[in-house]
């Protein structure tokens, strides 16, 4: 693959959803001398499905991908394990392998949405984690001391709080950064969250006598309730959400990110979203532009034709209160296939609705206060504001 040297698309791959770029006039430099770079992304399976909030780095690959660049994606199935507490201000559990097997499942396909598949070296880390003895992890853990570990600002907030910090967290950046010695990265990137363990890859290749890696760090995107964007949360827009659910969980959104998402979850042009953003300066309905930013984000995982449809879905459902004629049809087990087509993200998401009155029979005021197991014909359900399904017997 040829690979360009574009000035412009240099620049706008240095600064769209971007944060901070580290070791920048050196990338700078080699993205201009035509040398094809290894770009590497990890992600932990934590999750079966991957949300708009690990789309950012996602699109930010595929401008890479775009110039001619080698994308390496690493599947985190070891580290998945492990745990990575880099966002987190308890400690997070460790997930069975079984799980983190389950969740990798579909990875692929939806990474598919955004990359060209064919052209990206998959990885998985339990080829290079695994293997390691005590002395080889002794040997990495050498370049680091305990008060570059206790100095994050999260784990001193629960140091600090009198909060329970497990040796095990403190070896993950160990792990994402011998990720980079193992794939030979060129450059790396990952969240704002994630800093430290993209520079400890950095610190691992010297140890190695490798190039440090160059770093790019995206911003964080809020999820539907205006908190940091979190399988664990629940306020995810997950690809494999059906593409009414989609529309209308983008819907369900607050104003104040339209921008936002416009700069960093879509490719749009910088000039159309300057536009918009001036439109809603000079009084605008938020709401109008919000569709546009809906149907964008619905045609880009789903097409064309299914954005339409969920637009005027939306459109019959909550403009005009009519149930929509195409929603997902769901077969038993209910709950284990709502989640696996995306409609809820969690168990624990739904038990939330239903203690809040929020799953009811569809042409009803009835509230279910227990999903069922069984129906003895067909039942459409609301499921919070937006999302309505149809159980079958």
């Amino acid at each position: 693959m040829n690979v360009s040297t574009d000035e412009q698309k240099i620049q706008e791959l240095l600064s769209r959803g971007v944060e901070e770029v580290i070791h920048k006039e050196y990338l700078e430099r080699r993205l201009r001398s035509g040398e094809q770079l290894r770009i590497k992304l990890g992600i932990d399976p934590t999750s079966p499905n991957i949300h708009l909030g690990r789309t950012v780095p996602l699109l930010k690959l595929r401008d890479f991908q775009n110039l001619g660049h080698k994308i390496v994606f690493i599947v985190g199935d070891f580290t998945g394990v492990i745990g990575d507490t880099s966002d987190k201000d308890s400690e997070r559990p460790m997930l069975s392998e079984e799980a983190v097997e389950e969740n990798k499942k579909t990875y692929f396909a939806q990474v598919a949405k955004i990359l060209d598949i064919d052209e990206v070296e998959f990885r998985y880390n339990t080829e290079w984690l695994g293997p390691l003895t005590y002395k080889e992890i002794a040997l990495h853990a050498d370049a680091f001391s305990i008060s570059d570990f206790i100095a994050r600002d999260n784990i001193k907030r629960r140091l600090d709080a009198g909060k329970r910090v497990s040796l095990r967290e403190v070896l993950y950046p160990l792990m994402q950064g011998y990720d980079s010695v193992a794939i030979r990265a060129d450059v790396e990137i990952g969240g704002t969250d994630q800093r430290f363990n993209l520079l400890a890859g950095r610190v691992l290749q010297e140890k190695f006598g490798q190039e440090p890696q160059s770093i790019l760090t995206n911003p964080l995107i809020n999820g539907t309730d205006g908190r940091k964007m979190s399988s664990s949360w629940g306020n995810t827009i997950t690809l494999a959400m059906e593409s009414v659910d989609m529309y209308g969980k983008v819907m369900s959104m607050a104003d104040s990110e339209l921008i936002t998402y416009f700069t960093i979850c879509t490719r749009i042009p910088s000039t159309e979203i300057s536009e918009m953003e001036l439109a809603l300066q000079n009084g605008a309905n938020p709401r109008d532009i919000k569709m546009k930013l809906a149907h964008e984000i619905v045609r880009m995982y789903h097409g064309d034709e299914q954005a339409t449809k969920a637009e005027s879905a939306f459109i019959e459902t909550f403009q005009k209160g009519h149930i929509p004629e195409d929603i997902p049809e769901i077969a038993a087990p209910y709950v284990e296939n709502l989640i696996r087509h995306g409609i809820i993200p969690s168990k624990t998401e739904l038990r939330r609705l239903l203690e809040a009155g929020g799953v009811r029979e569809a042409d009803t005021e009835f509230k279910l206060a227990d999903f069922p197991q069984t129906v003895p014909e067909p039942l459409i359900l609301k499921i919070g504001k937006r999302r309505f399904v149809k159980l079958l017997p």
